[in-house]
C-alpha cells in the first residue's frame, strides 16, 4: 500500500529497494537516516530512544518539524499494533 503511494508520490524504485539498507545506502540524507533511525528505535522498545538518536532528531529537524516526527512514528506504530493482531493484511494488487 505505501510503496504504491509513494512511487505515485514521485519517490524513486532505487530508494524504495534500497530502504531495509537504509544505513548502507547512499540514497538518503542526514535528516531521513535520523528519521529512520529514530523510527527504528521507538518501534523496537524497550530500549526506546538513545541520546545520539535523538541527538540526530534535533539536529536535523526544527523542533516543530521533530513533533510531527514523533506524532507520525507514534501513529503507524498504533495502526501496526491494532492490525497485527487482528491479522489485517495488505490489499491485493495486480
Amino acid at each position: 500500500m505505501h510503496v504504491h503511494e509513494a512511487l505515485r508520490l514521485g519517490e524513486t524504485q532505487d530508494r524504495i529497494y534500497q530502504l531495509s539498507a537504509w544505513r548502507e545506502s547512499e540514497l538518503y540524507t542526514d535528516a531521513e537516516r535520523a528519521a529512520l533511525a529514530y523510527t527504528e528505535a521507538v518501534t523496537k522498545q524497550p530500549d526506546g530512544v538513545s541520546d545520539e538518536v535523538w541527538d540526530a532528531v534535533a539536529a536535523a529537524f526544527k523542533p516543530e518539524e521533530a513533533a510531527y516526527l514523533v506524532a507520525q512514528v507514534a501513529q503507524i506504530n498504533l495502526w501496526n499494533r491494532i492490525a497485527a493482531p487482528m491479522r489485517t493484511r495488505p490489499p491485493k494488487r495486480g
